[in-house]
């Protein structure tokens, strides 16, 4: 693929195929792709905290023959306590990582995904993209969380591995469940079929307390205390609205299916401003435009003592839906009267039927799955807000995306320099709209 229709927001979106759950109709699904295993499949799980432990849960959960067969973190103790949680829920029957196969710092994951057919990809996201190119180097099938990057360069790589990918033929299920949730699906199918008329304004929230912050310790260097901390840094995590409120965000990609042009916004530090609150922001509030002039409202805050609110809401020509994780999903014409109400009983968990249908796929040696496209460009468009809500720029895709500027340090070892560091009085340089530059 060209840098030129790589970096076109009209030809990126024509080469598209998002299937199962993804944006548009499939344009492939692909029986005996690759040799379904004679025996149990192989995984390597890169990256040992909550997430991909619960990920290798999930896997497991499945009922396929699966074994874990190798480890990676950066952290020895992240490893340890992830191998000790799965061997005590699963024991020795499918759990076969000895010492040699347990690999710890930057450089384990190639070592780890070497071992396994199949590879959960949850680090923090500033790593996904060199974790994912390199994993469909190898050839692997492919479950990886999300967001997929922190920055324009890091989505240009996905892009360009994800590519590979469908040549290779090699399924990747990306962590953004709603995807693979009943209400949203059956929401959406009503949406794409026309029983809202157009998509003409919108709404997506995240908006809560915040999440968990870890202490400084004396005898950590700042590469150690930025990895510990990784929530608090761009070039790790891409503050909350790509961290967290991607997943709203994506809705609205879906709801449109398409992609915004254009975003402004405002965002700064109210109530999260202490030493170990890093360089992110505690609020965003934006506009998201599309190419047919539909204006998506976004707003994500962590503001504890707040009012909190998590959800999407879509207004059409014909009516309005109300969605949320909750399992809502209820939409109405403009009197009010009922066009579909989610049933919410009995719902299945969808963390666990995206990781069901992934593996029923990879059992039988199918190729049904390519997220990695759409889950990069969702991402993107939560860059784009920051970029917005930082700089206080109105932007464009193609401006946002042809973005040079790289947060990954140019060395990763633990007595390295990652590239923001704290001043003097302890406290980190941040954003200060109208003056940073974010592209």
């Amino acid at each position: 693929m060209s840098m030129k229709n790589l970096n076109s927001r009209r030809d990126f979106l024509k080469t598209s195929a998002l299937v199962t759950g993804g944006m548009m109709a499939p344009s492939f699904l692909v029986p005996g792709a690759y040799a379904a295993p004679a025996n149990e499949l192989k995984l390597a799980v890169i990256g040992c905290g909550g997430r991909g432990t619960g990920a290798v849960f999930q896997a497991f959960e499945t009922g396929h023959p699966i074994k874990l067969v190798a480890m990676a973190d950066a952290f020895q103790d992240r490893l340890d306590n992830s191998y000790k949680a799965i061997f005590d829920k699963y024991g020795k029957d499918k759990v076969d990582v000895p010492a040699e196969k347990k690999f710890v710092g930057f450089d384990g994951y190639k070592k780890a995904i070497a071992e396994a057919d199949v590879v959960i990809l949850a680090t923090p996201p500033g790593f996904r993209p060199s974790h994912f190119e390199e994993a469909v180097n190898q050839g692997k099938q492919i479950f990886m969380e999300k967001p997929v990057a922190t920055d324009a360069a890091g989505i240009r790589k996905v892009l360009a591995a994800a590519e590979v990918a469908k040549a290779k033929k090699l399924n990747v299920v990306v962590g953004l469940q709603r995807h693979y949730q009943n209400n949203y699906r059956e929401v959406m199918k009503r949406i794409h079929n026309g029983d809202l008329g157009e998509i003409v304004g919108g709404q997506v929230y995240w908006n809560d307390g915040g999440v968990w912050v870890r202490e400084r310790k004396p005898e950590q260097t700042e590469m150690e205390y930025q990895m510990r901390n990784w929530y608090y840094f761009n070039w790790l995590c891409g503050d909350h609205i790509v961290e967290q409120h991607v997943h709203n965000i994506d809705i609205a990609n879906w709801a449109k299916n398409s992609y915004p042009v254009k975003a402004e916004g405002t965002g700064g530090r109210m109530v999260r401003t202490g030493k170990d609150n890093g360089e992110i922001f505690d609020h965003h509030v934006l506009t998201f435009t599309y190419d047919d002039g539909t204006v998506i409202h976004s707003e994500c805050r962590h503001f504890p003592g707040a009012a909190n609110r998590v959800d999407e809401t879509f207004q059409g020509t014909k009516g309005k839906v109300f969605l949320s994780a909750g399992n809502h999903g209820v939409m109405t014409d403009w009197k009010g009267n009922p066009i579909y109400t989610h049933n919410r009983e009995n719902q299945p968990n969808p963390y666990q039927t995206e990781h069901d249908e992934l593996w029923a796929a990879l059992v039988k040696g199918e190729y049904k799955f390519a997220d990695a496209e759409n889950a990069a460009k969702s991402t993107m468009t939560a860059i784009m807000g920051r970029y917005a809500t930082y700089s206080g720029k109105v932007l464009t895709w193609d401006e946002a995306l042809n973005g040079t500027i790289d947060l990954f340090p140019e060395t990763l070892a633990w007595d390295a320099s990652p590239k923001l560091l704290p001043g003097a009085d302890g406290y980190y340089p941040h954003a200060i709209p109208g003056k940073t530059k974010v592209i």
